[in-house]
């Protein structure tokens, strides 16, 4: 998978270090004996051998993929990766996208047991209909592509009709089903997108998908029953940015995208007066799945205004919306004025509240019998980023709560919660530990002993700023 980085310096290294002949010899003659030998491995029967590929740890596959054009096809097999879910060797991996220099997308893979970040390959050129053909350098503005606020994506577009005309490319909106990464929609100069591209790690490639079945820009993504749900966003209408109520659910084995119904938006139907109704629109402002349900808290806005109104809930099982419990809208933390990030983490729904202090935040667990959020006692150590996009970012990563950020050296930090610490609010948890930390993080840790936040891995980042993270357990 891509180019592979060590862990201390973080730069491409290549699998070998030989010279190009000797290579070459090496390949001549490893060709030669595998072609006498069509068998995985020599005197076993495939099956055997298709059974010691699948306990082969996923960072070994690099390598191993050299080893002959069998072994490649085999590491790059579907029947390869099912047997590794019926085995239970899949492994959990984090992917993080970083922009770099304002325009450049780039992908790294982390290995949580061997801690080696991996380079995936860069996307296609979506935006090549438009002529453009300098690959991902030309998709500008990527940056606001998810965890960014539409708010600030709208300054300065509103009365503007052509402002749209001038970008590239934006507002993507990013998820993960069924082992892969998926990259949807946005806005290509003057159109909204339905494009949909797919990262398949096992043969590490980007391919096109089924579109959307409208183009949408700033949606909201999330997953239930293994399936992708898209709701909200923006559209270009003849008065410029128009906000959508509808919704779209991906099945990722048939490839169909199916309409669901649309979010009803009930709050935004009883404003006082119909100038309100017109003046205020109607936004998702984030998406998560929960208890088997979707909930997708809401906003009215109108730049650079912002109501939290609620949200709603959708339910599979009866393919309807309802309104969402009143304590759950209200205090729902807000990471920016209409952006609320969130994750379910074995059941439990957590959000970070940013507005503590400068350099701190806080965690809030959402308590579904009492309909309320309730802080986790220990400060989440979030240096003051205000300039950054995205100052941090949420994942459910090894069964346990992961917060995503940047420290004050630029390094980027995955900070990992201990859960049985977190979930116990009493002072008498601020003693707990977490046993050894990693030799060489351990400059990151927190000194206080009440820290309940250990540093799992690390790379340099310099000036590449966070936009979203996914896990993929493959």
């Amino acid at each position: 998978m891509g180019a592979r980085l060590s862990l201390n310096n973080h730069k491409a290294t290549e699998p070998f270090e030989v010279s190009q002949s000797e290579a070459s010899k090496r390949q001549k003659t490893s060709s030669s004996f595998w072609d006498e030998n069509p068998r995985l491995i020599p005197s076993l029967p495939d099956e055997i051998s298709i059974q010691i590929l699948a306990r082969l740890p996923r960072i070994c596959h690099f390598n191993a993929k050299l080893v002959s054009r069998s072994w490649k096809a085999a590491l790059m097999s579907g029947e390869l990766y099912q047997l590794r879910k019926e085995l239970g060797t899949t492994e959990e991996w984090l992917y993080i996208l970083t922009k770099l220099g304002g325009e450049k997308l780039v992908w790294h893979a982390l290995d949580p047991v061997s801690r080696i970040w991996q380079r995936l390959p860069l996307m296609p050129n979506v935006s090549a209909e438009d002529g453009m053909r300098r690959g991902l350098s030309g998709l500008r503005l990527w940056h606001m592509v998810g965890s960014s606020i539409i708010a600030d994506t709208i300054r300065g577009w509103l009365g503007r009709r052509d402002a749209l005309d001038e970008i590239p490319f934006c507002g993507c909106a990013i998820g993960a089903v069924d082992g892969c990464l998926y990259v949807m929609g946005g806005f290509c100069r003057a159109s909204a997108m339905k494009s949909v591209w797919r990262y398949d790690p096992t043969v590490n490639a980007w391919s096109e998908v089924t579109p959307m079945s409208i183009g949408r820009a700033y949606c909201k993504t999330g997953v239930l029953n293994n399936k992708l749900y898209v709701v909200g966003g923006v559209t270009r209408g003849r008065g410029g940015l128009t906000p959508l109520q509808s919704a779209e659910v991906f099945d990722p084995r048939s490839g169909i995208w199916t309409e669901i119904p649309s979010m009803p938006f009930s709050k935004a139907q009883v404003l006082p007066t119909a100038f309100l109704a017109d003046l205020l629109k109607p936004i998702a402002t984030g998406m998560t799945s929960y208890r088997g349900k979707l909930y997708v808290p809401q906003s009215l806005y109108c730049w650079p205004f912002f109501v939290d109104v609620g949200g709603e809930v959708y339910d599979p099982e009866t393919d309807s919306w309802a309104e969402m419990p009143v304590g759950m809208g209200e205090g729902w933390p807000a990471k920016q004025a209409g952006t609320k990030l969130s994750v379910t983490v074995e059941g439990d729904l957590y959000a970070l509240d940013p507005s503590s202090s400068l350099d701190s935040a806080r965690i809030k667990v959402y308590d579904h019998q009492d309909d309320a959020w309730k802080t986790i006692e220990g400060d989440v150590p979030i240096p003051d980023l205000t300039d950054s996009e995205s100052p941090y970012l949420l994942s459910s990563f090894l069964g346990k709560l992961n917060v995503v950020t940047k420290d004050v050296n630029h390094n980027i930090l995955v900070m990992q919660a201990d859960r049985q610490h977190q979930l116990d609010s009493a002072p008498s948890t601020s003693s707990a530990t977490f046993g050894e930390s990693l030799e060489e993080l351990s400059q990151n840790v927190l000194e206080s002993s009440g820290s309940i936040w250990k540093v799992i891995a690390s790379r340099i980042a310099g000036s590449a700023e966070l936009v979203s993270c996914q896990i993929l357990n493959i």
